[in-house]
């Protein structure tokens, strides 16, 4: 995957670099357990701590269909495969917060914990000028997610060994007490077959964070 090669700590000093005055929309993508969630939460709290409000985060993963759709479409064992978002739905939210004419926006994120997105759980101020979108799926260069790529002024890729996102995802869904068998099938039948599409089928971004250690487990 081409792109500009930067650390984490030259990606935050080009955040602080953008000028003020103006949205900047970011997005954030790699595969899953590459650490999207964690780089982007930490990006944003670097940007806060020197002026504060400047930054926020908005997760792909609010976009998540509801399981009892995606039960009743027989996805559900492929919850968080490209064809279970709201693709159009993260679109128009995008443009609503590029168009950023109200003094806040609501947008969902997913709780992990009970494995639904909740509506109107963060709210992006008018006044953040850097918002970080991160998700998997944000770069792929095929319909009908190429369509959000006109959204980002910055793209960043987190690209990962496949052999370190398997000892992240491992450690993850232990966390949620998930027995050997259920975290086999949750990665060899979906996790991993879904960060092999991700590195795949993504376009080229601006700039490619790598990582082959302890950086961040989580996204």
């Amino acid at each position: 995957m081409r792109g500009e090669i930067l650390t984490r700590d030259a990606l935050l000093a080009r955040l602080k670099a953008v000028p003020t005055g103006r949205r900047t929309i970011v997005a954030i993508a790699g595969a899953p357990g590459a650490g999207k969630s964690t780089l982007a939460a930490t990006l944003a709290e670097a940007l806060n701590a020197e002026t504060p409000g400047r930054a926020a985060v908005l997760p792909m993963d609010g976009y998540h269909y509801d399981d009892t759709l995606l039960s009743a479409r027989g996805l559900l064992p492929r919850k968080g495969a490209p064809q279970t978002f709201d693709v159009a739905g993260l679109a128009h939210m995008l443009a609503r917060l590029r168009r950023n004419d109200e003094p806040e926006i609501a947008v969902p994120v997913f709780d992990r914990d009970i494995e639904i997105a909740r509506a109107g759980a963060r709210m992006i101020a008018r006044a953040v000028d850097i918002l970080l979108v991160e998700g998997n799926y944000l770069l792929v260069g095929e319909a009908p997610w190429n369509a959000l790529r006109k959204s980002f002024d910055l793209t960043v890729f987190i690209d990962v060994p496949e052999a370190v996102l398997r000892e992240r995802l491992i450690a993850r869904w232990q966390g949620y007490g998930l027995s050997e068998a259920g975290i086999r099938s949750k990665l060899d039948d979906n996790d991993l077959p879904n960060g092999r599409f991700v590195c795949e089928r993504s376009s080229d971004p601006d700039i490619v964070l790598r990582q082959d250690g302890e950086e961040g487990a989580d996204g």
